[in-house]
């Protein structure tokens, strides 16, 4: 079931976790991106005192700048391979994680959480799971560069500037948007964008973003930009009502003014510590059970 988000303003104290809560928080990553893109919430969820891992896609442990030079990488990478990467890294750890995820890297959570994974979870301008049916026009417009040729399957499939500023940073100058596609910005798996995008609701069977909506889980917090053209508030706000199905709390929110690089342009730090304090509000206990929405 979902539930709306309270908008009172969060502060980001300085307290470490409670022994029973979660001691580590895992940022997971979207396409275009690599971990480099949480380099500013890595220091500001340590400065709380919290362990933070932002691991890489298999194969991108490498700079962006090298990334760019050799993308065949990029384009041989599969869905499941990622999931079993961030499930291992997860698994791993002594405690349940929060996981946040960003676009792309929201898809992942949603699949780690299905897999009982972490003790809360928060998606952030995410990519849909399989059966969401919303396609507004500024996602197709967006994804465009990448489906405008089915050649584009077996490629690592690149912004140029102006396809950047409108798809991820439309709501700064085209001077910033530069400068954070030249710092940031790499190709994704042409391959994803075809089977996960716009026509893998039309595909028959399952696909490797499907999920059980029906499903206990981990706590879900849904962050919609209001403003976001490449995964537009309205497929989140889908997203998020397919899980109503799940005994687990689902909530969502809408944040006005923002677009797809909420995560970084200016005010990210009010998005980061809503992402953790909601997580570490309603995370499950060590040893017990998830919240159950009402």
């Amino acid at each position: 079931m979902t539930e709306p988000v309270s908008p009172e303003p969060v502060s980001p104290g300085t307290a470490g976790p409670e022994p029973t809560r979660p001691d580590t928080v895992v940022l997971v990553h979207g396409l275009w991106m690599t971990p480099r893109s949480w380099e500013h919430w890595v220091a500001r969820f340590e400065q709380r005192g919290l362990r933070v891992l932002a691991p890489a896609y298999p194969g991108f442990e490498i700079e962006v700048e090298a990334l760019r030079e050799n993308p065949d990488v990029i384009a041989r990478l599969t869905v499941p391979e990622v999931v079993d990467h961030l499930a291992g890294i997860i698994e791993a750890l002594d405690r349940p994680p929060v996981i946040i995820g960003h676009s792309f890297g929201g898809t992942l959570t949603q699949l780690l959480l299905a897999r009982g994974l972490g003790a809360a979870g928060v998606v952030i301008d995410s990519a849909p799971t399989e059966g969401v049916h919303v396609t507004p026009l500024s996602q197709v417009r967006s994804l465009f560069p990448a489906l405008k040729t089915p050649a584009n399957r077996r490629r690592a499939v690149a912004f140029t500037a102006d396809e950047f500023h409108y798809a991820f940073a439309n709501t700064l100058s085209a001077e910033d948007s530069r400068a954070a596609w030249e710092r940031y910005a790499i190709g994704a798996p042409g391959d994803w964008i075809w089977a996960y995008g716009l026509i893998a609701n039309l595909k028959p069977g399952h696909q490797e973003t499907w999920v059980d909506y029906s499903a206990d889980r981990a706590p879900l917090l849904f962050l919609a930009g209001e403003k976001d053209h490449i995964m537009p508030a309205s497929v989140n706000r889908s997203n998020a009502r397919h899980w109503e199905r799940s005994p687990a709390l689902t909530a969502y929110e809408e944040l006005p003014g923002r677009d797809h690089w909420t995560c970084a342009a200016p005010g990210w730090e009010q998005v980061a510590d809503k992402a953790l304090d909601w997580a570490l509000e309603h995370a499950a206990p060590l040893g017990g059970r998830a919240p159950v929405a009402p």
